[in-house]
């Protein structure tokens, strides 16, 4: 131990405090900053290690690293250290792996599932046993994907910004869609539609409920088409019709119930 006088920076005492306990000097700091206790450093370590001890630590001053060493293992702890760390790296490229299979192949069963739905139970059976496997992996798959970038397709909007552009040489639509023709005081700021997660689910959830809609509106609808691929796409165009209709009208009320807005003034109150 050297003659000059240490101070521990981490509890502050000297070595007049304590003096069994065992000093270290673990970077390249001077003055105050230079001894330290051992217990002390181990338990600053170990917090900024958080419970990880191959972490690399340095001195919050100097930014030195520690050079910190372990005493020899055994070899049958050093190949279970060996395993634990490979196990450790791994498991995160494993979870990866088994999250992206499971929203595959559940992405292969509603595609199957909704062939099925579609061209009918048997006949969907049919065409997916003569069917090449490489093209059923593929393509199945993709059903979900495309109906869920046909949603997020907003044709809607676009019908609305054209029709409020040229409804006034189109006086026919002041007759279906009230007041898109009338002139506004303001234009008001719209919403994006992908902006908050709500959004994002129902779009989700829209376009994968889809293939259902469109068999039971084709079912009520077209009844007299025998076959159930035709049904179910017609039944599917009139949905998306009407749901497009009634959305539009929605929007349209909207958008002149925000142009028409007024801020009131404030109430002056009556002195007493």
């Amino acid at each position: 131990r050297p003659c000059e006088a240490l101070s521990c920076w981490v509890c502050f005492a000297t070595d007049e405090d304590d003096r069994t306990a065992e000093w270290v000097r673990p970077c390249r700091c001077r003055g105050s900053t230079k001894w330290v206790h051992q217990a002390c450093l181990q338990r600053w370590v170990d917090e900024k290690q958080r419970g990880n001890s191959t972490a690399r630590v340095a001195c919050p001053q100097c930014n030195a690293e520690y050079l910190i060493v372990f005493p020899k293992l055994g070899p049958v702890v050093y190949v279970l250290d060996l395993a634990d760390r490979l196990i450790s790296k791994a498991c995160p490229f494993a979870a990866a792996g088994i999250m992206v299979g499971s929203i595959y192949w559940t992405a292969v069963t509603y595609g199957a599932v909704t062939v099925m739905q579609v061209v009918g139970h048997k006949e969907g059976l049919d065409v997916m046993e003569r069917a090449d496997p490489l093209f059923l992996l593929i393509g199945l798959p993709t059903i979900p994907v495309m109906l869920i970038l046909g949603k997020m397709i907003r044709w809607e909007d676009y019908v609305l910004r054209l029709w409020r552009k040229y409804s006034n040489k189109l006086q026919i639509l002041n007759s279906i869609f009230p007041g898109i023709g009338c002139p506004v005081p303001r234009i008001p700021a719209e919403a994006n539609p992908l902006a908050d997660h709500v959004s994002a689910t129902r779009i989700l959830c829209g376009a994968l409920v889809f293939p259902t809609i469109a068999t039971i509106v084709g079912k009520l609808m077209f009844s007299s088409v025998n076959s159930n691929l035709q049904r179910t796409i017609l039944g599917g165009i009139a949905f998306v019709a009407i749901k497009g209709a009634f959305k539009v009208y929605f929007k349209q009320q909207q958008y002149l119930r925000q142009a028409h807005r007024k801020i009131l003034n404030y109430p002056e109150q009556e002195e007493a």
